[in-house]
């Protein structure tokens, strides 16, 4: 895990998957319960019913 930007009710984590940046957002509670910092090791499971694509324009 690259960063954590935590703020009042969710908490952005930034992860460097193989060299792909993946950000996921999750409640603060759960950022707390489970102690993520800069430089912990996580697991990322992605489930997603909707994916936006944009492009440079």
């Amino acid at each position: 895990m690259t960063g954590v930007t935590q703020g009042e009710a969710t908490a952005n984590v930034e992860l460097d998957a193989g060299g792909v940046r993946l950000v996921a957002s999750i409640t603060a509670e759960a950022a707390r319960e489970l102690g993520v910092a800069e430089g912990s090791r996580v697991v990322a499971v992605i489930k997603a019913s909707d994916v936006i694509l944009g492009v440079e324009g």
